[in-house]
Formats: structure tokens, C-alpha cells, sequence
């Protein structure tokens, strides 16, 4: 297994490429922006990309999907309340030109190679947020941060909601699991129940 960070667009989000290199299968989570970038990754790690994940509907996080699924031929996946707010073009939202593909479900498992992302819903930031849960890793999106959580003042964002997902999804998770968020740098579960000021 391999895991590509690549730091995309004004905002400096992290787009994720997890691959499994020996059964040459991939996924892209939250393609952002910066396509050619993206592109050099997943073109570098001789893989096919099986989905593309999205943890929520901002444009910091969606803007290249519609350019990679037509590059490569891979399903978008995003909740169904992210992407009505992507519909409705509210701000900060991103926009996908055509219909997803896949709306995902809480528990949904997305399966590429011998890799298993279980998605689990997460909202506050978004009302459709979620992150993807693997063996020993879970991707946040916006929702927890490195010392920090997801902020809850743009359209459909809820504090209690983001506090909610954190306290009751993310912190029940092992310890020893790592956190790879939506900006910045990783952390893991411990330590954010040690050092995080809003836990």
C-alpha cells in the first residue's frame, strides 16, 4: 500500500492517492484543484483509479474531480446532502458539471485491490460530511483537524453536529489510528484526545 499527498489549490488542501500497488488499483480523495499535479501522482503510481472519494462538497475539495473521472474513467463518489448543496450553488461549494455517480451511505465499503474504505458519516462542517476509514488510517476531510476541527460557520455548517461526528465516530476509533485531515499535517486519534483544545 502507498499513500500520495498532494497539496492542491489557494487553500492548501490535501488530495490523497491510496494505492495498491501490487493489484495496480487506486482512489483519489478530494481532488481540489492543481489537475496536472494530481495527474503526474496517480500517473506515477501505475495504478487505475477505481473511485474518486469525496469526503464533502466544498470547491477546495471537488473542483478536479470531474476532470479526473473523464481522464480515467472512475465513478465520483459524494453524499447526496453535499452535492444538493453543490446544486444549489451555495458558497463555498464546488460544482460538478454532471450528475455523481455514487451517493454514498453511511458503512458504504469501497473496495479497490486489497484495500477497504469504510465511509462513515461525519457532518457539521457540511451536512452530508464524511470521512473514510481504513485499516489503520481514517481520511477527515474538514471535520478534524491536527489540533483543531472543521470550522461550522458557512452554509449548512453545525457545531454541535461536527462535535457530535468527532466525539461519537472519530475519537471512538483505536488510538493508534492515524488522521489524515483535509489540510495540514497528520495526527493520530490519541493524539488528539490528549492535545486537541476543542476535546
Amino acid at each position: 500500500m502507498k499513500l500520495t499527498k498532494v497539496i492542491v489549490g489557494v487553500y492548501a488542501a490535501n488530495c490523497y492517492i491510496l494505492a495498491d500497488e501490487k493489484e495496480g488499483k487506486s482512489v483519489v480523495i478530494d481532488p481540489g484543484d492543481d489537475v496536472k499535479d494530481i495527474i503526474d501522482a496517480i500517473d506515477a503510481s501505475k495504478t487505475k483509479v477505481e473511485y474518486i472519494l469525496l469526503t464533502h462538497g466544498h470547491a477546495d475539495h471537488t473542483s478536479a474531480a470531474e476532470e479526473i473521472r473523464n481522464k480515467y474513467n472512475a465513478p465520483i463518489a459524494i453524499s447526496r446532502e453535499d452535492y444538493n448543496m453543490m446544486k444549489s450553488r451555495e458558497l463555498m461549494y464546488g460544482k460538478l458539471i454532471d450528475e455523481v455517480d455514487i451517493y454514498i451511505e453511511d458503512n458504504q465499503v469501497f473496495e479497490f485491490g486489497n484495500i477497504k474504505l469504510k465511509a462513515l458519516y461525519t457532518p457539521g462542517h457540511t451536512p452530508g460530511g464524511v470521512s473514510f476509514l481504513g485499516e489503520n488510517m481514517v481520511f477527515t476531510g474538514d471535520t478534524l483537524f491536527k489540533r483543531s476541527v472543521g470550522r461550522t460557520d458557512f452554509t449548512g455548517g453545525d457545531f454541535n453536529a461536527i462535535m457530535g461526528s468527532i466525539k461519537n465516530r472519530l475519537m471512538t476509533l483505536p488510538d493508534e489510528m492515524v488522521v489524515f485531515p483535509g489540510h495540514g499535517s497528520k495526527t493520530s486519534i490519541k493524539e488528539e484526545k490528549m492535545y486537541n483544545p476543542f476535546l
